[in-house]
């Protein structure tokens, strides 16, 4: 008699949806938790980082975490990294430790820290969000199929973009005239973030590895 095969386990599928607005939720009660520690109401954040009190408040009780750049600038003002916002809760003072010197993110621990969190769809996965004190951020970076024909990006800083899949209709406004790069998977551009600039796919998905440096500077900028 023929034995009956083993059964076997099918591990349960991760839910990315559930676990984006987890972790735009966490930034958000790190922010409003950052923001009392440092005694402030939200009038003087405002003041500080130059965005309205209302759309701090949003930010804070809305549970869905700002652009990168608008992040950024809200951290700068708080006087924290960036990376503040993503660390792990958990994580031990010595793991810190050592992690602020090597940090691994295996692919399973990636974090969507901007799942949709900007009228532009712009969505981006930390790819380094275990490191404090970062000079690079890098993400894997999902650009949308359409954007708005009038909305361009400017931020401080460097930035280099590498297709991983897709192809990309890249524009940099450089000299006051549009320059438009066809970018399939493998090519990269790299170039000055203060420089007007911004992206959309041209077949359906299209995914890139971002690394920025520097801080931004524009309330509506999704990077």
């Amino acid at each position: 008699m023929a034995k009956k095969p083993a059964a076997v386990r099918v591990p349960p599928v991760a839910n990315t949806d559930v676990q984006a607005n987890e972790d735009e939720e966490a930034v958000c009660r790190k922010l409003r938790a950052l923001r009392t520690e440092k005694g402030l109401t939200l009038e003087a954040l405002a003041a500080l980082s130059g965005f309205t009190k209302g759309y701090l408040s949003r930010i804070e009780n809305g549970g869905k975490a700002p652009p990168i750049a608008s992040l950024a600038r809200i951290a700068r003002a708080l006087g924290q990294e960036l990376s503040y916002f993503f660390l792990d809760d958990v994580a031990s003072t010595s793991a810190r430790l050592d992690e602020s010197r090597v940090s691994v993110v295996h692919k399973w621990e990636r974090k969507p820290v901007m799942r949709g969190g900007s009228a532009f769809g712009y969505d981006y996965v930390s790819l380094a969000h275990k490191r404090a004190h970062k000079l690079m951020d890098p993400f894997v970076f999902t650009f949308p199929a359409s954007i708005d024909v009038d909305q361009f990006f400017q931020h401080s800083g460097e930035e280099f973009i590498y297709v991983l899949s897709g192809r990309v209709a890249f524009e940099v406004v450089l000299n006051h005239a549009t320059r438009r790069y066809t970018l399939e998977a493998g090519d990269s551009i790299y170039f000055d973030s203060s420089l007007p600039h911004r992206g959309h796919s041209l077949d359906g998905e299209a995914q890139a590895m971002v690394v920025m440096q520097g801080e931004a500077e524009d309330e509506d900028s999704a990077h």
